[in-house]
């Protein structure tokens, strides 16, 4: 089992990075097939729409079919696909086919081993167990950096999404025949006892972690994945080997703080308020950001890996509502909370699309737009940890 996990976060390595590297491409692909930002925000925002809404079914096939074929059959149609729908795109509109398809294959690749960590090992370790396979997996969000900026500048940006097709394809390969498939619950009286996402829907212990698992990624997720390509190239002038660089330390301190926050729920002796003045701190960089837009490269990008770091509290998250799912509705309990955060994610891209799209022309400045998107991510972080205060602490 252990070689098929290894394989599966090598899959959320690749998941992570199809998330995040449209913001080193966004200059060569306006020049290339005329992508405007705001075309590449509504790419970006249909991955994460098709990711979140592929978690209802891939939480019933964790359940009912297992991660073995789930992960290795998707990920080998959907990301090697549409990698190759990428590397042949002639406009926008193809762009977005391809983000969907990527969308579709990634979606069951981490939920397959966190279902498999929960189904196999003692829960006072998931956090910890969720928190390695997030941190080694955003090594994604690095490649998508200046690695990938190299990649597109040296080989040019098809032949590299030709490479990656085919990566992606040997990787589904590999899962097909290494993951395994965790044991069958053993129910008693041999009756499989009844339930479903409505389920999970209805235990008052999860309302209040709801609202902030859906603000909790998006900023993140937004900034390092797309926007912060234009703001530093508009503001800074910077070119894609210097947005690489800045994207480069902003995905490091991601890596970190997945690491961090891990197994701080059994160190600390509680999961409720690490996350809670986690989330309060990755708002309050957001609100600086929004102060100071132009402060300097060093500044920004400091306030900007502020945000990757104590936004990093995913595994936490999960973990805190892992302890309240039922176990036979394990598969689609980590599918549903996976799947408020992307939606979150997909929401704030659209929406942030929409705001660029009506604050650029006419702007008084070239920092407003990016102001305004600074605060669109601040104040939902803070108001889903405000809710989140009534939440239920617990480290089952």
């Amino acid at each position: 089992m252990r070689a098929g996990i290894i394989t599966l976060v090598v899959a959320y390595v690749l998941s992570q990075f199809y998330r995040a590297f449209l913001a080193v491409m966004a200059p060569v692909l306006h020049t290339d097939i005329g992508a405007t930002p705001e075309n590449l925000s509504n790419a970006s925002g249909l991955w994460f729409l098709v990711f979140a809404a592929m978690q209802i079914p891939v939480g019933w096939l964790l359940d009912n079919i297992g991660p073995r074929r789930v992960s290795s059959i998707l990920f080998g149609l959907g990301a090697g696909g549409g990698a190759a729908v990428f590397a042949l795109a002639q406009g926008p509109g193809h762009i977005n086919l391809a983000m969907i398809l990527i969308g579709i294959g990634c979606s069951p690749v981490l939920m397959a081993s966190y279902f498999t960590f929960a189904r196999v090992f003692e829960p006072r370790v998931f956090g910890t167990l969720a928190g390695i396979v997030l941190g080694v997996g955003t090594f994604g969000n690095v490649v998508a950096s200046y690695p990938m900026a190299w990649a597109v500048e040296t080989l040019g940006w098809r032949e590299t999404m030709w490479a990656l097709a085919a990566i992606s394809v040997v990787v589904a390969l590999i899962a097909a025949a290494l993951v395994k498939d965790p044991p069958a619950i053993e129910h008693v009286g041999g009756e499989k006892p009844k339930g479903s996402v409505l389920t999970l829907l209805a235990l008052p212990a999860l309302w209040a972690i709801f609202p902030l698992q859906f603000v909790n990624y998006a900023p993140a997720a937004a900034l390092r994945g797309l926007w912060s390509g234009p703001y530093l190239g508009d503001v800074y002038g910077l070119a894609p080997s210097g947005i690489g660089w800045v994207t480069l330390v902003m995905a490091l301190a991601m890596i970190a703080g997945n690491f961090l926050y891990g197994p701080a729920d059994r160190l600390l002796g509680t999961r409720k308020w690490v996350i809670f003045f986690g989330n309060v701190l990755s708002g309050l960089s957001l609100l600086a950001l929004w102060m100071f837009p132009a402060n300097g490269v060093v500044t920004t990008t400091v306030m900007l890996s502020a945000v990757g770091l104590f936004g990093a509290s995913f595994p936490l998250i999960m973990a805190h509502a892992r302890a309240f799912f039922p176990a036979h509705l394990t598969g689609q309990g980590v599918t549903l909370i996976n799947l408020l955060g992307i939606a979150g994610v997909s929401f704030f891209q659209f929406v942030s699309g929409a705001m660029y799209g009506a604050t650029k022309p006419g702007a008084a400045s070239v920092t407003a737009p990016y102001e305004a998107l600074f605060l669109l991510f601040a104040i939902p972080v803070l108001i889903g940890s405000a809710i989140y205060l009534f939440s239920r602490d617990s480290l089952k």
